[in-house]
């Protein structure tokens, strides 16, 4: 079944949508992502134009961190106040965002600069992700236990001033740490519509040193308002949000996240890892593939 998509011009098959939307909310209840480094390159496989993936996106992000939110707070695995303060720096983070996306879209780059900054983000994560997997992967194999790290935040986080507890995170450190944080998340979902969730969830494993049993819920939490805060952005400035089309992946997120919550409960989390790594690679192959593949025709012309 083929619907209309006024935004973006187009008539796309529904099933494929919601398809794609739960796919994504699947990722964000196994591993605390937003998805939307996902949604957004493979929105743009599909014909969706960039501009309007990066806007619509967002909103599909917003409805599966609130089922994923949902979720983790039954488990009792979100920090309010460590949230509180990533959600500030994230709402500021945004509006530095809305005008960088404007500034490129003025200059006629946005689309190009979206594609090349997917490319060399998603090769790295998803060249480390791998690399770790496989590494654990392996040593259990041999029979080796794998290496625990004492968990502790960064020197330069010690250094920071200003201390407050967060209780539930087992952390005494500087707010401005996970402000900065947030606010990095927050120009990354304006300008490329992702929640920032894949960069926030390690960082805040091994910079901020917080307890893992409330790292995914904390980012789906911080990621649910800045990615709400982003859809008004984009709805009042670029105007590029469809909203038939955030609506068929956010009926398809929200589910998905369910499911994904129950997944990442049964199944080894360093082969979750490993399956998302070569996932991320494949589309980092396929964008670097669109840039530099050059058409064996530029043009055609027609008779009338």
């Amino acid at each position: 079944m083929h619907i209309y998509l006024p935004i973006a011009g187009l008539s796309v098959n529904m099933l494929v949508i919601v398809l794609l939307g739960g796919g994504v909310g699947l990722l964000s209840g196994m591993f605390g992502v937003g998805g939307g480094f996902l949604t957004t390159p493979l929105l743009i496989f599909y014909g969706i134009p960039p501009t309007v993936a990066v806007a619509s996106s967002a909103t599909q992000i917003t409805g599966a961190s609130v089922s994923g939110v949902l979720a983790q707070m039954r488990r009792k695995g979100v920090d309010f106040r460590m949230g509180a303060v990533m959600v500030a720096g994230g709402v500021i983070g945004s509006g530095l965002g809305a005008l960088l996306f404007r500034l490129l879209e003025k200059l006629g780059q946005i689309d190009t600069v979206i594609a090349i900054t997917y490319v060399v983000m998603l090769g790295s994560i998803g060249g480390l992700m791998a690399h770790e997997s496989i590494s654990t992967i392996l040593a259990q194999r041999r029979g080796e236990k794998p290496h625990r790290a004492q968990r502790r935040h960064h020197p330069l986080i010690a250094a920071l001033p200003f201390r407050w507890r967060f209780y539930r995170s087992g952390l005494y450190i500087s707010p401005l740490a996970p402000f900065l944080l947030g606010m990095l998340t927050g120009v990354m979902t304006v300008s490329l519509g992702v929640g920032g969730g894949f960069i926030m969830v390690p960082a805040m494993i091994y910079l901020l040193g917080m307890a893992a049993q409330v790292v995914v819920g904390t980012s789906l939490f911080q990621i649910l308002f800045v990615t709400a805060a982003t859809t008004m952005i984009h709805a009042t400035t670029t105007k590029a949000v469809d909203i038939v089309l955030a609506l068929l992946l956010l009926i398809g997120s929200a589910i998905g996240a369910q499911i994904g919550s129950r997944f990442a409960m049964r199944i080894k989390p360093e082969y979750l890892r490993l399956m998302l790594a070569l996932l991320v690679l494949a589309v980092a192959v396929r964008m670097a593939v669109g840039l530099t593949w050059r058409p064996g025709e530029l043009y055609s012309v027609e008779l009338g």
